[in-house]
């Protein structure tokens, strides 16, 4: 069959296919039933608002508009609506309920405004709520994490460098190092919700309108800070996508090597975590395993959020910088599953991290055994002995090897010290057994390195001092915006309210 005859072949398929509406439409369809049909009535409500405002609606006709989506709200039960292809989407249907009840008056709210800006606009409420919620999850995490560092200042660990015993530290300097990272990842997740705060609506498809449309109004009444100022970008732009779910990643590709120190931690090799019989399962043939299971759906779930996020970047790439269904509906849908994931992972470990305890008996086992305090050895060597450090070094490496050689702990082997000290130098040293074995203490180790960022006390407080004040900071952003948000609900429902009295 030649072109021309095809061109000329009358078409008599109608929207929508079949299978185009049970793959693509309809699960969209249930997308915005349950995301975004709240948030598309508050659009609706304050693009009305505006153009009433703004004299681009006659008053009446406002209020007619104003009493039919009102209507609307009372009389259509959303969650039992189903997709029947009569209408293209959920704007359609309800552009189609207005027309219904006003007649061409019901075209009317669609002035100055386009799919593509509500659409931008309509993805930002709901991430916006979305990334605070997990928001008040990182601090809340933080806080407990916080608490727990300052409970346990004092708890003697082993920390462990390339997976060997390294040097003592306390599970409170541990834990801050983990807190530190994790209010830098509330941090970045901060900003990226402060990019959501930028409104697309009054863009329309591409260029704005030649209405006079008040965009600022719209974005006030809609709870954003401001206008997004290019319309194209507010259309093409994803970087408030891309941005936010970056920053998500990042949080649980963290938090993911926390959890992994908890497995190992607890591992019975290891034994410096107690976990508790709460959050212990029982083998079904093992009498004797205690398995610290939700360990393990932390770091899974932790991963599947960083595959999540991974996902709704990946799709963005070498896409075109236009209004493109890729960054919309589809995707959108499919990243809040990140959301999901995280949260749980977020506050299964408020709960966990918390509630574990050190073994006391274990970590003295292994400081002894590994001879993890012979760093301090060295630097006493060099602050009371003058020698160089590489000189206290090579001391404390050929002490190190003798104790360990015999199966003695650190602390009482002053002899092969001595024996090292004197094959060195060709001298005697002048530390006393008594002061050797106060050297080579965990508690000494620990209280020396009182330096910014240490694990001694004083150190540790202020640090606390520190992680405290960041995360009300970060508080503090989120409950101005939450309260932003709030008045301007408020503010929309009066206005909405004054249109229906004109």
């Amino acid at each position: 069959m030649t072109e021309a005859m095809t061109e000329g072949m009358a078409d008599t398929s109608r929207f929508p296919d079949p299978t185009y509406r049970d793959t693509v439409l309809a699960p969209l369809f249930e997308g915005v039933k349950r995301h975004y049909a709240g948030h598309m009535g508050a659009i609706n409500r304050a693009h009305l608002v505006m153009l009433a405002e703004t004299g681009i609606l006659p008053a009446d006709d406002a209020r007619r508009i104003a009493g039919a989506l009102r209507d609307i709200d009372a009389e259509v039960d959303i969650a039992a609506l189903s997709y029947t292809g009569e209408f293209e989407d959920y704007f359609f249907l309800v552009e189609a309920a207005l027309r219904d009840r006003l007649g061409d008056l019901g075209g009317a709210l669609h002035t100055a405004r386009s799919r593509n800006d509500m659409d931008h606009t309509l993805f930002k409420m709901a991430l916006r709520e979305k990334a605070e919620t997990m928001q008040a999850q990182i601090l809340h995490l933080a806080d407990a994490l916080i608490a727990k560092a300052e409970a346990e200042k004092s708890t003697l660990i082993v920390a462990y460098t390339h997976g060997q015993p390294a040097q003592p530290s306390t599970f409170g300097h541990y834990l801050g190092a983990a807190v530190e990272v994790l209010l830098r990842d509330a941090a970045r997740l901060d900003a990226a919700i402060e990019a959501l705060g930028a409104c697309p609506m009054g863009a329309a498809a591409i260029t704005t309108s030649g209405f006079p449309i008040d965009r600022a109004r719209v974005a006030d009444l809609l709870g954003f800070e401001d206008p997004l100022l290019n319309s194209y970008g507010c259309i093409a732009a994803v970087d408030y996508v891309t941005g936010l779910y970056s920053a998500i990643k990042l949080v649980f590709l963290h938090l993911g090597r926390l959890i992994q120190d908890l497995a190992f931690w607890s591992a019975f090799e290891v034994g410096q975590l107690y976990v508790p019989n709460s959050l212990v399962q029982v083998s079904s043939i093992m009498p004797q395993k205690r398995n610290p299971v939700p360990i393990e759906h932390m770091r899974h779930l932790s991963s599947v959020t960083v595959g999540r996020c991974d996902m709704v970047v990946n799709t963005m790439h070498n896409t075109p910088f236009t209004d493109m269904n890729d960054s919309e509906g589809e995707v959108q849908q499919a990243g809040y599953g990140a959301f999901e994931s995280g949260g749980r992972v977020l506050e299964l470990l408020a709960v966990m991290l918390p509630a574990c305890s050190i073994n006391d008996t274990r970590v003295r086992a292994t400081t002894e055994a590994a001879c993890i305090t012979i760093t301090e050895l060295a630097d006493t060597l060099v602050r009371d002995e003058g020698l160089s450090f590489r000189q206290a070094h090579e001391i404390a490496s050929r002490t190190a090897a003798a104790v360990i050689r015999d199966g003695t702990a650190l602390g009482q082997g002053h002899t092969a010290f001595a024996a090292a000290f004197r094959a060195e130098t060709g001298q005697e040293t002048g530390l006393t057994a008594a002061a050797f074995e106060t050297a080579t203490a965990p508690e000494t180790f620990v209280a020396r390195r009182d330096r910014p960022g240490g694990p001694a006390p004083k150190a540790l407080a202020q640090a606390f001092e520190t992680y405290r004040a960041s995360s009300r900071r970060l508080a503090d952003g989120r409950r101005a915006r939450l309260a932003r948000i709030s008045e301007a609900a408020a503010a929309l429902g009066g206005a909405f309210d004054r249109l229906l009295e004109t």
